[in-house]
């Protein structure tokens, strides 16, 4: 039975003459994970402050059950300390013990106590904060805490490093295992993922699927929002709206309506129209007073429908880059170390023209130093780099936006940059990245994050570049801006390289997934399904057994017990696995092959025509189906490669189930 654990009543935010929110009104029970949405700068943090007791509301409540606990997770940057990582998140809370205190303050005052009736009372006050205490001792639970730090991707080694050894966005996952191992009865989080790369992301999600408590999180994540989220709530323009469900629901449920509201409203306008007409036509006539008088009264009481406001958002697209060389940027047996940790050695990479590259892996594995190398802004301490015909790349990093001059302003950081066509509608350009008429004369150092983070995406698009490198470009825009870059990345005729946890992004742009782990480089031709698809079958059992994990990480759990459950599972389990991942791979792999012949007969029939040159009017026409020959000739190649994946692991699997036969007899 779920139970109210928090509630807001008609609580209303505002800064000056800018309102955040209105008589919002929220509760909040245990199993539930609302998530607040709405764009940059809308009032969400604000509102999770209040919650928390950080700060106050202009006006209306927030009440919490007796006793129970808040975890709040911000997203300002947690400094580090002597103290060691495994010692940081065992720390006893002060809470428990004020508690533990307030029991001794009891017992002091229970032994000068004569009177039986107030005794009673201290008794049961102390059996109350003594239960409270047992639930929240720490004592035992190491195992459990080093699980959740390592699900949030720290390695063994770093559990007796000090904090102060840790960057900030790793100070902030140690903040987030301390919150989650404690296991408060509430969790507050502002952009938890922030600091995840993609394999903690995913850990984290089954994790708050199996927490017992409550939950209000903020998000740009697209994926985690439909994963976790049970019900959103929107904040746009000071409206308030909750919809039970996850966002994608949320996003049809508000077209919905929102084309209903339109409908009606046309309706009303209509007869609103007809009404006045009628008025207008008969005011003067003697006959027909009563009648104009009795439509005035009903118009006089009409409620008009009020459409709703909507937020201004950024809109902008790459233009189409001169033509690179189809092969075009090359790296030969790159080196590359800081001090003793070699990051890749005798690297081997080629990017063709039309690549859309995603590079995942954990943190720390090397994406960002192998974007760096094919940007040229890092030198490897061996092998070559090697740029196409034509090529000009632009590169895209966090650090950049450090790099801005406070002193100038964001037209003035695109002058540096633009080339003679981009040059002349630098206004337009900055218009479509929301900065308006004096915004553009703004000093970049009264920007915020957000708005850092679009002037830098807009340089990076004046340039013109046809080679595209981007390092986590989503971080600080919100969801609609997010969705905005996808679709300019999507229109965009140049090559991209970029590195991003947001799994909507991946899904959306990406044709290859190259992995980086450990120091391998493993490329996975095809979008980022396939890659999740094929990673599942090239280690079938531990991907079971890993998903097992992740689905019961909930807070305070018996990890151990659980786990030895899930390794009883029969042999017959794994077979029936095993048989319909080889069916998958086979379906796949018939489906790429029936799409090659279709490709290779129109590759013929090309080869064909260009053996007869005189039947082109001209030489534009000859062109252009060059063209076309190269890009099929470059998806056949891609899905031949895929189909030679997908048979050798259906393979693979086949030979599994063979040794698993053997083994039963």
């Amino acid at each position: 039975m779920d139970v109210k654990l928090l509630s807001t009543f008609k609580l209303s935010k505002s800064y000056g003459d800018r309102g955040l929110f209105r008589d919002l009104t929220v509760n909040l029970a245990n199993h539930q994970r609302i998530a607040l949405i709405g764009a940059n700068g809308s009032g969400k943090s604000t509102l999770l402050d209040i919650i928390a007791g950080e700060t106050s509301a202009d006006s209306g409540t927030v009440s919490k059950v007796k006793n129970s606990t808040v975890g709040y997770l911000k997203q300002e940057i947690v400094q580090g300390s002597d103290e060691l990582l495994i010692a940081y998140v065992l720390k006893e809370p002060s809470d428990l013990s004020d508690l533990r205190n307030k029991i001794d303050r009891n017992y002091e005052l229970l032994s000068s106590e004569t009177d039986s009736g107030k005794r009673d009372q201290i008794l049961q006050e102390i059996e109350q904060l003594g239960a409270i205490v047992e639930a929240g001792d720490l004592s035992g639970r190491e195992h459990e805490a080093k699980e959740i730090l390592s699900g949030l991707g720290f390695k063994t080694t770093d559990f007796s490093r000090p904090l102060r050894e840790f960057s900030g966005g790793w100070m902030t996952r140690a903040l987030l295992g301390q919150l989650l191992f404690l296991n408060p009865d509430i969790l507050l989080l502002d952009e938890p993922t922030n600091h995840l790369d993609l394999e903690a992301n995913i850990w984290f999600e089954k994790f708050l699927l199996s927490f017992s408590g409550a939950v209000m999180f903020t998000s740009h994540d697209r994926a985690f929002l439909n994963q976790v989220a049970t019900m959103i709530l929107a904040i746009e323009l000071e409206e308030v709206v909750n919809f039970r469900g996850n966002y994608d629901d949320y996003l049809v449920s508000r077209a919905q309506s929102l084309q209903d509201r339109q409908a009606a409203a046309s309706r009303q306008d209509r007869e609103i129209k007809k009404q006045m007409l009628f008025i207008n036509r008969f005011r003067s006539k003697a006959k027909k007073a009563t009648q104009v008088q009795s439509r005035i009264k009903q118009l006089e009481k009409v409620e008009r429908i009020e459409l709703p406001r909507t937020t201004k958002r950024v809109n902008y697209s790459f233009p189409n880059p001169k033509r690179s060389g189809q092969d075009v940027i090359t790296l030969q047996n790159i080196t590359k170390a800081y001090g003793d940790n070699i990051v890749y050695r005798g690297l081997n990479l080629t990017f063709h023209r039309g690549d859309r590259v995603a590079l995942v892996g954990p943190n720390g594995a090397g994406k960002s130093t192998l974007l760096k190398i094919l940007a040229g802004v890092l030198s490897p301490d061996d092998g070559v780099r090697k740029i196409g015909h034509n090529v000009t790349s632009g590169y895209y990093a966090q650090h950049l936006l450090d790099l801005l001059k406070e002193e100038s302003t964001p037209l003035e950081e695109l002058q540096a940059v633009a080339n003679a066509e981009s040059g002349t509608n630098l206004r337009q350009i900055l218009g479509g990245f929301l900065f308006h008429g004096d915004d553009v004369r703004k000093r970049i150092s009264v920007l915020s994050g957000g708005e850092k983070a679009r002037v830098a995406l807009a340089k990076l698009l004046v340039q013109g570049s046809n080679l595209l490198l981007m390092d986590e470009p989503t971080n600080h825009l919100d969801i609609a801006s997010r969705e905005v870059l996808a679709d300019a990345l999507n229109d965009y005729e140049g090559t991209i390289c970029f590195i991003t946890h947001d799994r909507t992004l991946i899904s959306q742009v990406a044709n290859q997934v190259i992995e980086i782990d450990n120091g391998v480089v493993t490329v996975f031709p095809g979008d980022y399904d396939s890659y999740l698809y094929r990673k599942q079958l090239r280690a079938p059992n531990a991907s079971s057994d890993k998903d097992y994990l992740l689905a019961n990480a909930a807070i305070g759990a018996d990890f151990s017990e659980r786990h030895s459950q899930s390794m009883r599972s029969s042999k017959e389990g794994w077979r029936r696995d095993m048989k319909k991942q080889e069916r998958q791979a086979r379906t796949r792999a018939d489906t790429i092959n029936t799409t090659l012949i279709g490709i290779e007969a129109e590759i013929n029939e090309m080869e064909n025509l260009f053996s007869t040159p005189s039947q082109f009017n001209n030489g534009q026409d000859l062109i252009l189906l060059g063209e076309k020959y190269q890009k099929l000739k470059a998806k056949a190649q891609s899905l031949w490669d895929e189909w030679d994946v997908l048979s050798t692991e259906a393979d693979e699997i086949n030979a599994q189930l063979d040794v698993l036969e053997e083994t039963a007899l």
